[in-house]
């Protein structure tokens, strides 16, 4: 278990952070224990707590789209012609 002093942590939090990804962080005030930092992941394993739903629908990244498919209005048309061919 990584241990920072309050002092510490608050002149990086950024550090802190980064090592609760590996391990607990836990943080003293004048020598005494006070806070434990945990990863999100860590927290949930602790806890018996799964994703929640909202968890499980957020996109991790954003969507590309061909804008080559687009027509010249900027629409996309996806309804299929009416003479059964190509466009």
């Amino acid at each position: 278990m990584k241990l920072l002093t309050s002092r510490e942590f608050n002149r990086d939090v950024s550090l802190a952070k980064r090592a609760a990804l590996q391990e607990p962080v836990l943080v003293t005030d004048r020598g005494q224990p006070t806070h434990v930092l945990l990863s999100i992941a860590e927290y949930r394993r602790l806890t018996g707590e799964g994703e929640s739903i909202l968890d499980l629908l957020a996109m991790p990244e954003p969507v590309v789209l061909d804008v080559a498919d687009a027509s010249a209005d900027g629409a996309w048309d996806h309804r299929e012609p009416l003479d059964g061919g190509g466009r």
